[in-house]
């Protein structure tokens, strides 16, 4: 567990705005892409912002979190300088939508261990259910202002 933060002392991390959540999502993955649309549209107080997890920013906030920079199984969500992953992070990512989305809070009563596992199933096959993009998602001129990288 690292302290909130942490990435600010790590000079491997480039200086990022993080006044506000980050996404980070695998830009390649036609599901996470999907994921990111749906965020946009959804969060009408416009309190996310995103980054491809295929940028430098990206690449160093996975290394400093011990995740491999290559293999990008999980979404990291960064919030008030601390990082969640897996079902943790999807949940907070989804409950931070407001209502009706955060209902899905009461996935918080399964055990982290199951949550995580079907979390982990979708990710490890998240290429053959939905593909791969020939490059990042690209966000429109109207949206470029919500990603970091």
């Amino acid at each position: 567990m690292q302290a909130d933060y942490s990435y600010r002392q790590d000079t491997t991390v480039p200086d990022f705005a993080d006044d506000r959540p980050l996404i980070v999502f695998d830009g390649e993955c036609v599901f996470c892409s999907a994921w990111v649309q749906f965020a946009l549209k959804h969060d009408k107080q416009e309190r996310y912002r995103f980054l491809a997890a295929q940028t430098p920013l990206g690449e160093a906030l996975y290394r400093h979190y011990g995740l491999d920079e290559r293999d990008y199984e999980t979404n990291i969500l960064v919030e008030n300088g601390r990082a969640f992953f897996k079902s943790d992070g999807s949940i907070r990512m989804v409950a931070g939508l407001g209502a009706p989305w955060s209902a899905v809070k009461v996935f918080r009563l399964l055990p982290r261990r199951w949550a995580d596992a079907l979390y982990e199933f979708v990710a490890r096959n998240r290429l053959r259910i939905a593909g791969r993009r020939a490059a990042c998602y690209v966000p429109t001129p109207e949206q470029r202002g919500r990603f970091l990288g």
